[in-house]
């Protein structure tokens, strides 16, 4: 998974989470039906710049000594077209659980050279920082602050038939 959140102002951080675990489980491939989980690593947290991957592995932010695992459960999944998903879930942060929606593309189901069907998703939403209780901050001189309180978070994930 893929976040990407604006630094002072002007200029935009990205970085991944890259220790995950997701499970979907579904009816007849009726995406519609889809019942998601996910739990992520938060000390897996990549920036590409340590220092700064340290600071949001420390109290100030994630405080993965102590919330070491974010979660998100779908309550519910609309099919909204063939290929556009509305996903309604909880998320669990940092000791906080609030309801959030992504979007869903579905790219399609195929097979691989293995035999393994896998499905192909690409998925996005928002998320404000402050509702998990991450609220450092530093105010700049020219106003405004050093880290936004909104979060994109998307992801390009395949999942294998079971």
């Amino acid at each position: 998974m893929r976040f990407r959140i604006k630094h002072m102002m002007i200029a935009h951080v990205s970085g991944q989470l890259k220790s995950f675990s997701s499970v979907v489980h579904v009816e007849n491939d009726d995406f519609g039906t889809a019942k998601i989980e996910f739990i992520i690593d938060a000390a897996s947290i990549d920036t590409g710049n340590e220092q700064r991957d340290q600071h949001l592995r420390s109290a100030d932010f994630f405080d993965v000594e102590n919330h070491p695992k974010i979660e998100f459960r779908s309550a519910s999944v609309q099919k909204i077209n063939d290929s556009q998903y509305r996903i309604a879930g909880t998320l669990a942060m940092h000791g906080h659980t609030h309801d959030v929606i992504f979007h869903a593309e579905f790219g399609g189901i195929g097979k691989d050279p293995w035999g393994n069907v896998k499905a192909g998703f690409t998925i996005e939403g928002n998320i404000k920082r402050s509702d998990f209780g991450l609220v450092w901050n530093a105010p700049l001189e020219s106003g405004g602050v050093l880290v936004s309180d909104e979060v994109k978070i998307f992801g390009e994930l395949q999942f294998a038939k079971s």
